[in-house]
């Protein structure tokens, strides 16, 4: 079920916040619990039964660890939380590869990956290894840690929650007028970006990368590779957005996912504002476990390699997605050895490098394969397929004024110019503010309900 769907907005989300809110404080929690497990159900139910046990390993593992805290037993429960992910999302890469290296002929069934798995037991490793460290201890009620792994708002795509953030707020939070109003405020925010703004320009996107990079102009390749790296903030932002809000709608309060990336002056500086949740969890459970930077400079440029290379590998069983982190790891490691990242001098030139760095990065991300990445580059700064006349003639196609307007607004909007809309009191603009959203909620809906052009990239990692 997806956030912006006719189905969550006006059924399931109004039926859940009736129940919840006219219940006793003791029973939200319960509430809570089923109404995640039936958002689950509802897309996946064949895979509800990995749900399930990934919540029982994890309740039984972490008793087991408290009691006796070595080694064997978190790494045993660590590698049964990766079973899963490992058999449901690499399986098939892992055996064409093998197919493909030894020119085997090992006969496999398809597997197909439930959604969200990725998040769902990255937060539940979260939850193992802050046990193991003795930061929190395990939680004895399995139904508020059935909660905290399968709590529908970040089920699906985070952002990654980890469980000493949520402790706290499973046993005591407050749910009240201004928390629920903001709440709703950012779910309309994320809403409006996934709708008005990602699928927009994911119809572009799409349109480009459909075709063959030789026939594409320097301007149309490049047409395709901004359009993409919009769709996909505007609709990962807007999914963090909605959750973020759904939380706060029921009192729980969940870490920021993005600080407007495009605003960035290098590497370093996009992945303290890209995806923080996955990215502050491999600081915390690998880089910093594997020595981070207080081992010399080559050990903090093998240890930041192998941090990005595991974060390509978490996106997806794909070369595509594993030379995409190691591209992240080359320009981190450059700008780690020369301290580049540090300096102020020249920010319009460092603003022009971090966001060459990171097109580019995302047309390895969006293309089908390899092959076809390296040649959809070439042509973008193949000077001599610019072919004004050409452009011209290929432009409506790909682009509407409708479209262009979109890409204008896309551009603004990542920008903090609205950081601190919802934060302004005077109770004028709070009024148009408000009315602003509702024009927006109108407008996204009745896209939803126009429209069967509605993905969300992140639901395949």
């Amino acid at each position: 079920m997806l956030f912006s769907s006719i189905t969550f907005i006006y059924m399931f989300l109004p039926i859940v916040c009736t129940i919840y809110f006219f219940a006793k404080k003791e029973y939200r929690n319960f509430i809570l619990l089923i109404a995640s497990m039936i958002f689950y159900a509802w897309g996946e139910p064949r895979y509800f039964a990995i749900m399930l046990l990934t919540i029982i390993i994890n309740y039984f593992g972490a008793l087991l660890i408290d009691k006796k805290r070595n080694k064997f037993n978190l790494i045993l429960v660590l590698l049964l939380n990766l079973s899963f992910l490992i058999y449901f999302k690499y399986f098939n890469f892992l055996i064409e590869n093998i197919n493909l290296l030894f020119k085997a002929n090992i006969d496999f069934i398809k597997v197909i990956m439930p959604i969200g798995i990725s998040f769902y037991t990255f937060q539940a490793m979260s939850y193992i290894l802050d046990v193991y460290r003795n930061e929190v201890k395990p939680q004895k009620d399995i139904y508020k840690l059935a909660l905290f792994i399968c709590f529908f708002p970040q089920l699906i795509a985070g952002p990654i929650i980890k469980y000493h953030d949520i402790e706290e707020q499973l046993d005591n939070r407050d749910e009240n007028f201004d928390k629920v109003s903001l709440g709703i405020k950012r779910f309309i925010t994320g809403l409006s970006k996934k709708v008005l703004i990602a699928n927009i320009l994911g119809e572009i996107t799409d349109k480009i990368f459909s075709q063959n990079p030789d026939l594409l102009t320097l301007p149309i390749s490049w047409l395709g590779a901004i359009s993409y790296s919009f769709q996909i903030y505007f609709d990962f932002s807007g999914y963090s957005d909605m959750a973020i809000g759904l939380g706060l709608i029921f009192g729980f309060k969940f870490m920021e996912n993005f600080n407007y990336p495009y605003l960035s002056k290098s590497v370093t500086d996009f992945w303290h504002r890209w995806h923080i949740s996955l990215s502050t969890w491999f600081k915390n459970y690998v880089y910093i476990p594997l020595g981070g930077n207080k081992n010399g400079i080559k050990k903090t440029c093998l240890n930041l390699f192998l941090v990005f290379l595991l974060t390509g590998i978490w996106h997806g069983a794909n070369w595509n997605f594993i030379v995409w982190g190691i591209w992240y790891a080359l320009f981190l490691v450059i700008e780690k050895i020369t301290g580049f990242h540090k300096t102020s001098k020249n920010p319009v030139l460092k603003h022009i490098y971090a966001l060459l760095v990171i097109v580019v990065g995302w047309v390895i991300f969006r293309a089908d394969n390899l092959s076809y990445a390296v040649n959809y580059i070439f042509n973008m700064f193949n000077i001599f397929k610019i072919n004004f006349n050409e452009t011209i003639q290929a432009i409506p196609y790909y682009i509407s004024t409708y479209e262009g307007i979109i890409i204008l607004c896309a551009v603004i909007c990542s920008t903090s110019l609205f950081k601190n809309m919802f934060q302004i009191q005077n109770k004028t603009a709070k009024f148009f503010i408000n009315i602003y959203l509702l024009f927006l909620f109108i407008l996204s809906t009745g896209l939803i309900s126009y429209s069967t052009y509605n993905p969300f990239i992140y639901f395949r990692f």
